[in-house]
C-alpha cells in the first residue's frame, strides 16, 4: 500500500467520531419543518390579532398587523430553518469527507471497525466478517455511511426544501387566526378566534407528536397551553395599552 502522510485531523483515526443517526430524510425533513412552521404561524398570529383586537375593532387595523407579523414571520421562519439546515448539512458533507479519507488512509483498520459494527448488531464474527468483506468489496464508502454514520450520502438533507416549507406552512398557519378575527362580528372576535387556535393547535399537535413517535396528548396539551397562554398575555397587554393611552 502506498504511505500516505496522514492530514493533521486525521493523524489518529476516530477522535471521538460519533457514530450515531445523524440525519433525516428530505420528506420528513420537510414534514418537520411544515408542522412545526404551522404551529408558529398560528400561535404567533394569534397573539398578535387578539392583542391588536383588544385595542380595537378597526378591521383594517387587525388586518394590517396581522398581514404584517405573518410575512415576518414567514421570512423569520425560512431564514432560521435554511441556515439550520445548512449547518446539519454541512456537518453530514464533513463527517462524509473524513470517513471517505479515513476509507483511503486506513481501509484495514476501517475494514475491521465495519464487522465490529455487524457483529455489535449481532452478527457472529464470521458472518460480519464476511458482510464487511462483501459490502467493502461492493461499495466501501457507502457500507460505512451507512452502517457507521447513518448517513445517505444521495440523500442529504435541503435546506431549500426546509426553508421553502416552513415559509408556506407558517403563511398558512397564520391564515386561520387571521381569517378567524376577521370574519366575525366585533363582539365575538376574540372568543370564536381562541376556540379555531385551540383547535388547530390540537391537530397540528397531534400530528407533531405522531411525526415525533411521542404522545399526543402530553405534546397536544403542551401546544395548547403554550398557545392559551399567548393569548390571554397579548390580551391583557392589549387591554393595558387600551385604558393608559384610551
Amino acid at each position: 500500500m502506498t504511505n500516505v502522510v496522514p492530514l493533521e485531523p486525521v493523524a489518529a483515526p476516530h477522535p471521538g467520531e460519533p457514530h450515531v443517526a445523524g440525519g433525516l430524510s428530505g420528506r420528513l425533513n420537510q414534514l418537520r419543518a411544515g408542522v412545526l412552521g404551522a404551529n408558529d404561524g398560528i400561535v404567533s398570529t394569534a397573539a398578535l390579532v387578539v392583542g391588536v383586537a383588544a385595542t380595537t375593532t378597526s378591521s383594517g387595523a387587525i388586518l394590517a398587523a396581522g398581514m404584517a407579523g405573518a410575512v415576518a414571520g414567514a421570512v423569520s421562519m425560512a431564514l432560521g430553518e435554511y441556515v439550520s439546515v445548512s449547518t446539519q448539512r454541512d456537518t453530514e458533507r464533513s463527517l462524509l469527507a473524513y470517513e471517505r479519507l479515513e476509507l483511503e488512509q486506513f481501509p484495514e483498520r476501517e475494514l475491521e471497525e465495519l464487522t465490529a459494527l455487524y457483529e455489535a448488531k449481532g452478527l457472529t464474527p464470521g458472518t460480519a466478517r464476511q458482510v464487511a468483506l462483501e459490502l467493502t468489496a461492493k461499495d466501501a464508502f457507502a457500507a460505512h455511511a451507512d452502517a457507521e454514520l447513518h448517513i445517505d450520502p444521495d440523500a442529504l438533507t435541503s435546506p431549500w426544501q426546509a426553508a421553502v416549507a416552513s415559509a408556506i406552512s407558517f403563511a398558512l398557519g397564520a391564515a386561520l387566526p387571521l381569517l378567524a378575527i376577521l370574519l366575525p362580528p366585533p363582539g365575538s372576535r376574540i372568543p370564536i378566534a381562541f376556540v379555531a387556535v385551540v383547535l388547530a393547535l390540537t391537530v397540528t399537535g397531534a400530528v407533531s407528536a405522531r411525526l415525533g413517535s411521542a404522545g399526543v396528548v402530553r405534546a397536544v396539551s403542551r401546544l395548547v397551553a403554550g398557545g392559551a397562554l399567548a393569548m390571554a398575555v397579548t390580551f391583557g397587554i392589549g387591554q393595558l395599552v387600551s385604558t393608559l393611552v384610551g
